[in-house]
């Protein structure tokens, strides 16, 4: 028996569009921060008489009991019924990276709960398969998921750029919908491969967008991360927005605070604004000015978070609470 806990990521340069589904290989590399305070907790117990899950206090719905015990039989092939119980403490499917901490929480506590030893590019393949940004949520601070070459998978994974003390950023968070987005990541993902004109275009430009990001983390230039970012970011969004018929994420909201961050920016504080598969948006700033673009996003958005730089995942004391309530019989 073992319990994890994962961080989610947000992108930094995007990630949309696979050349494997099955394997979840991208078309492009991408590169990502790591967001503490939000967090997934997974416990994972080879004591039931059958599989059985639970999520955020409910019996895993059928699709997710699938992809869970499928993630299980990846990384422990004839393991025994397993007892799952896994929450997060907030919003699922609503664009803010979920799905990385849950399955990198779920690949670091099935493998110590079945006393498997690998190695953390290992693990983060692992990860990538359950689903691909979970592969970047096993380090904290900055992290590169290589696109690689190889049709196994083997060399795309998560590479470390740099830990969560490199820089002293945060990550204002402005949750204008909690709610579970229309079109699931990997559907859209797929409708937009499959029918945008301008997906082609996004792929090739990508490598410099990742190479500009990666040496503006080094070197702590927010500037340019930022502007590698945002152009990321909205290449990513047009490709949605030609898709035949179109994808739009955005709501009214979501071009209010683009807005908003780009004011600020004329008054000479450097933020930054990217958003992922749905309407939440995330800025990257300095921390003496979280607190300051926080307030100005509440004037119309009533949930706006400041989160720092997270960690990587860890394994903590079982929950005895909640195994205790999630009994099967």
């Amino acid at each position: 028996m073992a319990t994890a806990i994962a961080h989610p990521n947000i992108a930094l340069v995007k990630y949309w569009g696979k050349r494997d589904v099955d394997l979840n290989l991208p078309s492009t590399s991408s590169i990502s921060v790591t967001l503490d305070t939000f967090q997934t907790q997974t416990t994972v117990r080879w004591d039931s008489p059958r599989d059985v899950a639970w999520v955020d206090g409910k019996p895993a719905s059928p699709a997710d009991a699938k992809k869970i015990f499928k993630h299980l039989d990846l990384i422990t092939p004839g393991r025994p019924p397993a007892r799952v119980i896994t929450k997060s403490n907030f919003p699922v499917a609503a664009g803010l990276a979920s799905s990385s901490s849950a399955f990198a929480a779920l690949t670091i506590a099935a493998a110590d709960a079945a006393g498997e030893r690998f190695s953390p590019e290992e693990l983060s393949c692992l990860a990538r398969q359950g689903s691909g940004s979970a592969c970047r949520s096993l380090w904290g601070g900055f992290v590169e998921w290589r696109r690689g070459l190889l049709n196994d998978g083997s060399d795309s994974h998560g590479l470390h750029l740099a830990p969560r003390d490199h820089w002293d950023l945060r990550i204002v968070v402005a949750i204008i919908d909690g709610g579970q987005k229309k079109m699931p990541s990997t559907k859209g993902m797929i409708h937009t491969m499959e029918t945008s004109p301008m997906y082609q275009a996004w792929t090739l430009s990508s490598d410099r967008d990742v190479s500009e990001a990666r040496h503006a983390i080094i070197e702590r230039d927010l500037e340019s991360l930022g502007q590698a970012m945002e152009r990321s970011t909205l290449k990513m969004h047009a490709t949605m927005m030609t898709a035949d018929p179109p994808i739009r994420y955005w709501k009214s909201t979501s071009v209010w605070a683009m807005d908003a961050v780009e004011d600020l920016r004329r008054q000479g504080i450097s933020a930054w604004w990217t958003m992922d598969a749905g309407p939440n948006v995330k800025i990257l700033c300095e921390a003496e000015h979280a607190e300051h673009i926080a307030q100005r996003l509440r004037v119309l958005v009533d949930e706006v978070l400041v989160l720092k730089i997270g960690e990587g995942p860890k394994v903590v004391p079982d929950d005895e609470e909640a195994l205790a309530r999630f009994v099967v019989r």
